[in-house]
């Protein structure tokens, strides 16, 4: 997984899917905790070093899909943890601990098991598009297998127990990754916002807690898990919450098209000429500049370059992939230098 640098993103990144013009990928993660030992932040070394080699050990039993990576953090470069922080597969907070830790990723990087993240197992799997149903069947049948080989610490008047409270019951995440151009240049991102606050949703950025929505790209997930099931969570997220969302942005983005076509044509069209021209990138001018390409492209204002291009350049222009894909360091003026004339190959310019 980590050994090379690929030059295209994840399964789950690559378009395609219900509804991807507004929703780039869906997530189901579930937290879980073995029986008999304490939350990870409790735990000493050698208690997590017993729980990171039950669970190798389980996951390989278990056979779970073919293919399946295991990663030893605690061997990795800090590079190559950082590029599975950008390719969504570890957590910013996992990829930093120092204390014995790993990841189990499927060859499609649909899934992928966290041993010894904030819980003693995190099991996430992604889909492009709005796929959270399938997502979330994928993950309940390895959930299912893993419990067969692992004693998950379960209480009958609570659920399953987690390190965090918000989690106890089901111990269900599930987001999606949006993309909302539409509401931000009409002004109306805040409404969102505010909405999803009164929901109990959480909102941020591409990389999760603590990031910013750089390049239009909002996170999107539900906050609580005690008192609902499963398919409860899942209902109101899939069929209420997120419908109402992408049908906002569609409208914000018709009236872009039919009242300020101008204005849109100018940004999309100005991304393009300076993707395809300039000499020097930072990662945040490039999101900002492939999230108004990518407008485009949905709106029919653009067709030299195919969506699966932009959403993957969207990854690949980050800068661990960028020192991947060159096979060195690069320092910062150079990291730019060489993101612009990746996207300009890419772009095929």
């Amino acid at each position: 997984m980590t050994e090379h640098a690929s030059d295209k993103a994840g399964q789950w990144m690559r378009g395609g899917g219900p509804d991807q013009d507004v929703v780039l990928s869906s997530r189901v993660r579930l937290a879980r905790n073995l029986a008999g030992y304490p939350f990870v932040g409790r735990a000493d070394t050698n208690q997590r070093r017993d729980l990171l080699e039950r669970c190798r050990m389980s996951i390989a039993r278990a056979d779970i899909t073919p293919g399946l990576h295991w990663v030893d953090l605690n061997d990795a470069s800090s590079l190559d943890r950082k590029l599975l922080v950008e390719r969504h597969l570890i957590s910013r907070q996992h990829s930093k601990a120092t204390s014995p830790r790993a990841v189990a990723i499927s060859e499609d990087e649909s899934i992928a098991v966290m041993i010894n993240e904030e819980d003693h197992v995190r099991l996430q799997v992604l889909r492009t598009g709005m796929q959270l149903q399938d997502a979330y069947d994928q993950a309940d049948v390895v959930d299912d297998v893993l419990e067969r080989q692992l004693d998950f610490a379960f209480s009958s008047q609570l659920g399953y127990l987690t390190a965090c409270p918000t989690n106890v019951g089901t111990g269900i995440r599930v987001s999606v990754m949006l993309h909302l151009p539409g509401l931000k240049l009409t002004g109306e991102i805040d409404k969102v916002r505010r909405a999803a606050k009164d929901m109990h949703l959480a909102v941020r950025g591409f990389y999760g807690e603590g990031t910013e929505a750089v390049g239009d790209l909002f996170q999107i997930s539900n906050q609580t898990t005690l008192g609902k099931s499963e398919g409860q969570i899942l209902f109101d997220f899939q069929d209420v919450v997120i419908p109402q969302i992408v049908e906002y942005e569609r409208k914000a983005r018709r009236a872009l098209a039919d009242h300020r076509a101008t204005v849109l044509d100018d940004k999309v069209f100005r991304a393009w000429g300076t993707l395809s021209t300039a000499r020097l990138l930072g990662s945040e001018e490039a999101l900002y500049l492939l999230s108004y390409l990518r407008l485009g492209l949905c709106l029919d204002r653009i067709d030299s370059v195919s969506m699966q291009n932009v959403n993957e350049l969207m990854l690949l222009i980050q800068s661990a992939h960028l020192q991947k894909i060159a096979a060195r360091p690069l320092g910062g003026p150079e990291r730019r230098e060489f993101r612009a004339r990746f996207v300009r190959e890419r772009l095929g310019a």
